[in-house]
């Protein structure tokens, strides 16, 4: 998959089969429109292309600052280039950008700069300054400047509607199992191992302090989960506390990890955690023993699942 950063940075060397949207969580249900994408871009020779943007519109135009993501840009990356695609373009979603007519969207950006000879959309799909374009909108535009748009049936989209609800839903319960389940791999989380209080290696528990600098992206609940992560190469398990450690009067939030058999520094380095499972709600010990007793025994309980 070639990544694209920018409308206008597409070579325009090959015609495209396209798709458009956000793709946040790239979960089960967007895999089926992304095979069917590739699938027709095969039959007709085309180059399959999704066509996503950010930041999320929402930031841009309600100034959103609420809106929580299953994905940072760069998971989302990751994420669809194990898909099969030929090209991914990210375009900067800005208020200008916003107000693009459809008639100049389709036919400055999808036809002249993307070559698209097919799109493959949502019924429910609205472009165009302020969303005043539909599918039949689309369609006409095909027929005057010769390409095609299939609708994707009603079923589908809402299957990637009410997988997407639901999984964040269960994130914000805790539920991992279902989370992972719609999203057809583990939930991750990305970031940079900062230095923390140093607390966990004084009770024989070091931990990785995560420090998630897209402040966009949905934490799970608070609690400890069983976690796992490719160290220099290697797969390590772990187990992760989400919360405001309690037991030591704690009052930031913060991500901690204590990987097992695995004692190398980790400070300034980029590292990703799957959550495999959610162990225990967060509790506050009556002391700092009975906090490292617990521990022991969360390590037990995970070790136990991997």
């Amino acid at each position: 998959m070639i990544t694209v950063q920018g409308i206008s940075k597409y070579d325009k060397k090959h015609s495209t089969a396209i798709t458009i949207g956000t793709f946040d969580g790239v979960h089960i249900g967007h895999r089926k429109i992304l095979e069917k994408l590739i699938n027709n871009a095969k039959d007709l020779n085309l180059k399959s292309t999704v066509l996503t943007f950010f930041p999320h519109p929402r930031m841009v135009l309600q100034k959103d600052t609420d809106i929580k993501l299953l994905n940072t840009i760069d998971e989302r990356i990751q994420i669809l280039e194990e898909s099969g695609l030929d090209y991914l373009i990210i375009h900067p979603f800005t208020n200008e950008f916003s107000r693009l007519s459809a008639t100049e969207f389709v036919r400055d950006i999808l036809v002249n700069n993307l070559k698209t000879k097919k799109v493959i959309i949502g019924y429910d799909h609205r472009f165009g300054r302020n969303r005043n374009a539909n599918i039949n909108d689309l369609i006409s535009f095909g027929n005057a400047l010769d390409f095609e748009v299939e609708e994707i049936p009603a079923q589908e989209i809402q299957d990637v509607s009410v997988s997407s609800t639901k999984i964040r839903k269960s994130l914000i319960d805790g539920d991992i199992k279902t989370a992972n389940a719609y999203l057809g791999y583990n939930y991750m989380l990305t970031g940079i191992v900062k230095k923390g209080k140093g607390l966990g290696r004084k009770i024989d528990f070091p931990t990785a302090n995560l420090h998630i600098e897209e402040n966009y992206k949905l934490i799970p609940k608070n609690g400890v989960y069983a976690v796992e992560a490719v160290l220099d190469k290697t797969k390590v398990y772990g187990m992760m506390n989400i919360g405001y450690n309690p037991t030591v009067q704690g009052t930031e939030k913060s991500i901690e990890i204590h990987f097992f058999d695995f004692n190398k520094d980790l400070y300034d380095k980029k590292i990703q955690i799957s959550i495999l499972d959610r162990i225990r709600d967060e509790h506050k010990f009556d002391s700092i023993d009975a906090l490292k007793e617990q521990l022991k025994k969360d390590k037990a309980t995970c070790l136990s699942l991997i």
